[in-house]
């Protein structure tokens, strides 16, 4: 029986193993799992020897106490990697004899070729959208209430739950929709989700059958219209101007849709506000053709001039329109929680579709929030940040139009978390493309959230989440960048 030289780092005490040539035991090699057991990393030594042909099948492995010492490991070690591999059938014992290589193994086939996987994660630069900016104060309150709840850590957290989530937390949630949102609920009627679009998945999974249309803004949220897409949804693309959404364009578009995704309190990417004369048409369109309209209410906490406008879930009174909240915004989206609100004939329907996606939410954060919600920390920390976002958006709006020197036209939003900066509609559309890159901006192309309408060029520039030095600078050279970029689209034009 032969010795098998190893990789391993020998003890002083075992500096006389064996190094004549022979079958190597690979104790290093990329099969070893770093920091597993001895006993671990032997078997899986073993197994490559095993199954890439370097031992036979029949051949006998040396005894435990021999590869022990040649291992540097305790005999115990090998035995119970010896037991492993019979126990998987790489190896078989013979009472009297010692253990052999099994006569049947796992034939190994070849390794794939392996492609490169590249996942793009959204850019934290200037005017990247969806940062966002918590209060320190906020931040002791969440962690101390966050430990609270660990140290009374319940039963609630050992076995699976209701698929809508705490009702806790789905109870504070419904207080704070009417009175911040005039929307009465209640909490029977609110679902817990992880965000926006894991919302709009489960809900239009309940209510619709593929191939079925969805009315979407155009321009409108990408991310939204994507996920419609991917659930083998028809989003039918429908102007908006500057009443929101074109209602009676919608019924032409798409006249056998049954659902609407709307962002109607702040258009996005516009920032329009939704007439109560189109609301009124959306909610009558509702009626008329059985359908529903998923209202994603993003960003309505940050109103900076006056009272926030009614959502349009509380006009309809939760009849025909499904209200669509996160947590992302207004306290930080690494928390992933958000919340949908139901019309009551839907809770049996989306809470069966919700079990079937994924069970239930998770639930260690849920009573923090909870926390946060009932004691007033939520309320004041977006009281203090909406401040903060305020002056941004001032100060990024200010330094636009005066560097642009009329290049750009910058509306200052009454709410929201970023803004708009266009060129003339009869600039070409690279112009901006060039601006943007030029300046090394982060940030949407106006251009990229449209579907089937003429887009307009211009910018889609997030304010909040970024000291305001560095919005300043990077206004600056996005307006220089905007100057030079429209002075070169003009000479080509008058060159052809």
């Amino acid at each position: 029986m032969r010795n098998i030289p190893t990789n391993s780092l020998p003890s002083a005490a075992k500096s006389s193993l064996p190094t004549k040539t022979g079958l190597p035991l690979d104790l290093t090699g990329p099969h070893v799992t770093p920091g597993a057991s001895a006993a671990h990393r032997l078997y899986q030594a073993l197994c490559e020897m095993i199954v890439s042909g370097l031992v036979k099948p029949g051949e006998p492995l040396p005894p435990s106490r021999t590869l022990a010492t040649q291992a540097g490991f305790r005999r115990n070690a090998v035995v119970i990697a010896y037991e492993r591999l019979i126990a998987d059938g790489f190896a078989e014992a013979t009472v009297g004899s010692g253990t052999f290589v099994a006569a049947r193994i796992p034939a190994r086939t070849a390794e794939p070729n392996r492609p490169k996987v590249i996942v793009e994660t959204p850019g934290q630069g200037a005017f990247a959208l969806g940062c966002t900016h918590i209060d320190e104060r906020a931040v002791q309150r969440f962690r101390a209430f966050v430990g609270r709840r660990m140290r009374n850590f319940g039963s609630e957290h050992l076995h699976y739950g209701d698929p809508r989530g705490s009702r806790e937390l789905r109870a504070a949630i419904a207080d704070h929709l009417l009175s911040a949102r005039g929307l009465r609920c209640d909490p029977d009627q609110i679902m817990l989700t992880s965000g926006t679009l894991h919302a709009l998945r489960i809900v239009l999974s309940a209510i619709l059958r593929a191939g079925n249309q969805v009315w979407c803004e155009d321009p409108g949220y990408p991310a939204a219209r994507k996920t419609i897409a991917n659930c083998g949804y028809r989003a039918v693309g429908v102007p908006v101007d500057e009443h929101g959404m074109r209602v009676a364009k919608g019924r032409i578009a798409g006249p056998a849709a049954r659902a609407a995704y709307v962002t109607p309190s702040h258009q996005f990417p516009l920032g329009v506000q939704m007439s109560m004369q189109r609301r009124l048409e959306l909610l009558d369109w509702a009626r008329q053709a059985g359908a529903f309209v998923l209202e994603d209410d993003y960003d309505s906490e940050f109103r900076y001039d006056g009272a926030p406008l009614m959502s349009l879930a509380g006009i309809d009174r939760l009849q025909r329109v499904i209200y669509l909240g996160t947590f992302a915004k207004t306290l930080f989206p690494g928390l992933r929680i958000g919340y949908c609100a139901l019309p009551e004939r839907l809770i049996a329907d989306v809470t069966a579709a919700r079990a079937a996606l994924d069970r239930f939410p998770g639930t260690l954060m849920e009573g923090a929030v909870a926390d946060m919600l009932n004691s007033g920390a939520f309320a004041a920390n977006l009281r203090r940040v909406r401040k903060l976002y305020r002056e941004a958006r001032d100060a990024l709006a200010e330094t636009l139009e005066a560097e642009s020197h009329g290049a750009l036209s910058v509306p200052v939003p009454s709410q929201g978390l970023h803004l708009v900066a266009r060129f003339d509609r009869s600039v070409d559309l690279s112009v901006a493309a060039r601006a943007k890159q030029a300046a090394g901006a982060e940030g949407w192309l106006l251009a990229d959230t449209y579907s089937r309408a003429r887009p307009l060029p211009g910018f889609v520039l997030g304010f909040s989440g970024h000291a305001v030095p560095q919005l300043v600078a990077s206004a600056e050279r996005l307006a220089r960048e905007s100057r030079a970029a429209l002075r070169t689209g003009n000479r080509s034009d008058r060159q052809t």
